[in-house]
């Protein structure tokens, strides 16, 4: 007679094989975590500097008229520093204009310095007005 050799034994699958562990899946879920608050401070910094954007596109639109009012009226500024306000976009701004000699006394550099309601500068904008 013949020796009949064991049947090889199967080894059976364990549940782990199967699906995904708890440690696995906190692991997960703490990734998921970290990616959206990322991504929620990403998106609050994106609408603060969209704020900022506006508010110092609008600061220009005040200094821009200024300056515009000054060359339009053709008269040489005499210098000093003169306030002003200006509403823009439903805010308002202040501003000064500060007018200061240049070595040619035929020129005059004025600076347009812009702040919000609350103070804090937004904008400075300089230009050079000759005599008419």
């Amino acid at each position: 007679m013949q020796a009949v050799a064991p049947a090889p034994r199967r080894r059976r699958r364990q549940a782990a094989g199967r699906g995904f562990t708890l440690v696995e899946v906190l692991v997960a879920a703490a990734i998921v975590a970290v990616a959206l608050g990322a991504g929620l401070n990403a998106a609050g910094a994106l609408t603060n500097n969209t704020q900022r954007l506006i508010d110092v596109t609008a600061a220009q639109w005040c200094a821009d008229n200024q300056l515009t009012e000054l060359r339009l009226t053709r008269q040489f500024p005499g210098t000093g520093d003169i306030a002003f306000g200006c509403e823009q976009l439903g805010r308002a701004y202040s501003g000064t204009l500060e007018v200061r000699p240049t070595p040619n006394p035929n020129f005059r550099r004025v600076d347009a310095r812009i702040a919000d309601d609350s103070g804090q500068p937004l904008l400075t904008l300089s230009t050079v007005l000759g005599r008419y």
